[in-house]
């Protein structure tokens, strides 16, 4: 069985946190690769995109595109109406049996297992990897079904990068280079 790491998020934009935590998640979990899944519509998060859906594929496929463990998911992109993680793990262990899969989430999504949409049912299709980060809770009453790594902390997020370019401020060392360069060439978050 190969072991694949799940990454999803809107990446508006990418960052060297997600680039980190990914790292990270393969090591310590030793997968074969992480799937970086940009979400088409994110069900907590309506109507946030700022950028068009082409531009944040293309920025992910930047992003990962010199790491050889690192792959992009569109399966979310296949799929009308809001992107819920049941509904894509139940399609992810339909088309490749022969995979286990790691879904990697944040710290602060932790504690907000028990309201996922059928958690239930979604632990028995994968093993979430839950990274710790400072200030959050790290235990939920799924907790047997969690596995917890540390990772570096870095203080990045993609709002505060687009609040930065709406300011006119640096953003270099926040992203990789191919991602900033076409950011400036497409004039997003200005």
């Amino acid at each position: 069985m190969r072991k694949i790491g799940l990454l999803g998020g809107t990446f508006d934009p990418p960052h060297f946190g997600h680039l980190l935590i990914a790292e990270q998640a393969l090591e310590a979990c030793q997968l074969d690769e992480v799937w970086f899944m940009p979400t088409k519509i994110p069900p907590h998060k309506k109507g946030s995109n700022l950028c068009s859906d082409e531009d944040r594929i293309e920025m992910v496929k930047k992003a990962i595109n010199d790491h050889p463990f690192f792959k992009l998911s569109l399966i979310e992109f296949e799929r009308n109406g809001p992107s819920y993680t049941i509904e894509t793990m139940k399609e992810l262990t339909a088309m490749y049996k022969e995979n286990d899969f790691y879904f990697i989430i944040g710290g602060d999504m932790i504690e907000y297992l028990p309201k996922w949409k059928e958690i239930d049912e979604l632990l028995n299709l994968v093993t979430f990897v839950g990274v710790k980060r400072p200030g959050f809770i790290s235990t939920s009453i799924y907790s047997d079904n969690l596995v917890l790594i540390n990772v570096p902390q870095l203080e990045i997020s993609s709002r505060d990068i687009r609040e930065r370019l709406k300011q006119g401020r640096s953003i270099r060392y926040l992203l990789p280079d191919h991602v900033l360069a076409y950011i400036k060439e497409r004039q997003l978050y200005g």
